[in-house]
């Protein structure tokens, strides 16, 4: 830990010493520089940039979350001209910046667009890989073990890809685990997700999501594709069909259907609402807030989830799935088919989750939102 002694009140180090500060403050400033003269000439800027990413890497290890404050929003500022493969460890850096204390929105521009550029580079090699390959080779490369120049030269050439967009293609790929660690980091904060979602990049981003995983599991996405989809301030209308009942919920943070489950069930249960068993408290602070610390509790369910269509909503899924009518999601609970049970906890452990009760409906309306929902459909036709 570095630190100021000028804000040590016992003799113990709590905080970086000037001199420190005054480093990591250059370094910031020479990768800069070596930025500016890297876009003016790449041809020799390269070994100066090189030696001021190295030198800048090796002073952030320490660094605070004064010192990340600062220099954060500067060096995702440097990523638009940065070359691409350096990129991706710059962002990186950002990433652990914000882990500290920097501006996670001051941050997220430059990092969610470099992911955007990886995941479609990525895709790119995915495609170009199939076309150029035979039947001896047809496994995609190995960023941890093979040399991309190889990558490369497999997918350019005449009536294939030209050589900018094969070495994006190879970028992306090689570095979309990089871009990853990064852009989780920043997703983790409620604000980033909202910008995201507001200015419509984060549903470009779920979709270059999808459309990865459904061809490669090389680089596990899913953390990243729950946090995309994650919910914040967002309303939930749930109707119980044997009470005939309704309440009007708000969810933030909720990243899976275990999580919101577990939620549902301490909210209406344990609020005196509907009848059942409340769960345990430890079970409902893990969904909340509390970090799981070696010690496993299970959790309980208590309804199914349903679709106002009758489908089913599974607990192995996002809330995102549960579908808009009329404007509000809305879910529909119905007895459990069958016992279920599971580990307590949050899937993005890093992102607090609440649910909240905002109103209890008038019988009138809880009976017309009932009316128009659709019995659940049997588990055979729900499974398909």
């Amino acid at each position: 830990m570095v630190f100021d002694p000028h804000s040590a009140q016992d003799g113990r180090p709590t905080g970086p010493s000037d001199s420190q500060q005054s480093a990591l403050l250059g370094a910031v400033a020479a990768l800069e520089a070596a930025v500016a003269a890297l876009t003016e000439d790449p041809d020799d800027g390269g070994e100066r940039f090189e030696a001021a990413l190295r030198r800048l890497g090796g002073l952030l290890g320490p660094a605070g979350e004064a010192e990340s404050a600062a220099v954060g929003p500067r060096l995702a500022a440097l990523l638009t001209d940065t070359p691409l493969f350096p990129r991706a460890h710059l962002a990186m850096m950002v990433g652990a910046c914000v882990e500290r204390g920097a501006d996670p929105v001051a941050c997220a521009d430059g990092v969610l667009a470099g992911l955007r550029e990886a995941l479609s580079g990525a895709l790119l090699l995915i495609e170009r890989w199939a076309e150029t390959g035979d039947r001896g080779n047809e496994e995609l490369p190995d960023p941890d073990r093979e040399d991309p120049g190889r990558a490369h030269a497999r997918i350019t050439g005449p009536g294939r890809t030209d050589g900018w967009h094969a070495h994006r293609a190879v970028a992306g790929w090689w570095t979309l685990q990089l871009w990853r660690q990064a852009a989780f980091a920043l997703n983790t904060h409620a604000a980033v997700r909202r910008a995201a979602r507001d200015s419509g990049v984060g549903g470009v981003l779920t979709e270059l999501i999808d459309r990865y995983r459904e061809r490669s599991d090389r680089h596990d996405l899913k953390g990243l594709r729950y946090l995309a989809a994650t919910l914040d301030d967002e309303p939930l209308l749930v109707l119980h069909r044997a009470s005939g009942t309704g309440y009007l919920l708000r969810m933030d943070g909720l990243t899976d259907n275990f999580q919101l489950h577990t939620l549902l069930i301490e909210v209406l249960v344990g609020g005196g609402h509907l009848p059942g068993t409340r769960p345990d408290p430890e079970v409902v602070a893990l969904s909340r807030t509390r970090w799981l610390d070696g010690r496993r509790f299970v959790a309980t369910g208590a309804f199914n989830l349903v679709a106002p269509d009758g489908g089913w909503i599974w607990n192995e899924g996002m809330p995102e799935d549960i579908p808009v009518v009329d404007g509000v999601r809305t879910l529909v609970l119905d007895p459990q088919p069958y016992e279920r049970s599971w580990a307590a906890g949050r899937f993005v452990e890093q992102v607090p989750g609440d649910l909240r009760l905002e109103r209890v409906l008038e019988p009138a309306e809880a009976a017309a939102r009932l009316a128009a929902a659709a019995p659940a459909l049997p588990f055979e036709q729900a499974a398909r």
